[in-house]
């Protein structure tokens, strides 16, 4: 059985995923720029895998945006995304929450019409392994 262990960025929540991921997408929609704070969400998906909260599962709280199906679970204490139920029978797991590595590649992009015009990944920018001086 796959298991990925998974944190908060101030180590509140912990919690690990049982079982396989069914998909990983990069979601361009303007919901997810706007709670992700960057071009895309990157959330895996599966219908089958349990989770188990280790710590921190009273810290976690939720946002849906009103007459939407968006929804977000993060940190209370940090803010940052953590997984949700909020869709019975789904698992949601945002990529960036895990601390183990993933088998599987982005399986789509998907709400491409909505991405920002600044996501455009053909130009040729400088690329650096860390904070440029």
């Amino acid at each position: 059985m796959d298991k990925h262990q998974g944190s908060c960025l101030c180590g509140a929540v912990t919690f690990e995923v049982q079982g396989r991921f069914d998909s990983f997408y990069l979601c361009h929609c303007q919901h997810c720029q706007k709670d992700s704070g960057s071009a895309h969400a990157a959330n895996l998906f599966s219908q089958s895998a349990q989770l188990v909260w280790h710590s921190g599962a009273d810290a976690v709280t939720s946002f849906t945006l009103p007459d939407t199906r968006h929804h977000k679970s993060f940190c209370k204490h940090c803010g940052s995304a953590v997984p949700n139920t909020h869709i019975a029978g789904l698992l949601v797991v945002p990529a960036g929450s895990l601390d183990t590595d993933l088998d599987i590649s982005p399986t789509a992009h998907i709400f491409s019409s909505s991405r920002a015009q600044w996501d455009n990944p053909n130009f040729e920018i400088p690329v650096f392994d860390r904070l440029p001086r």
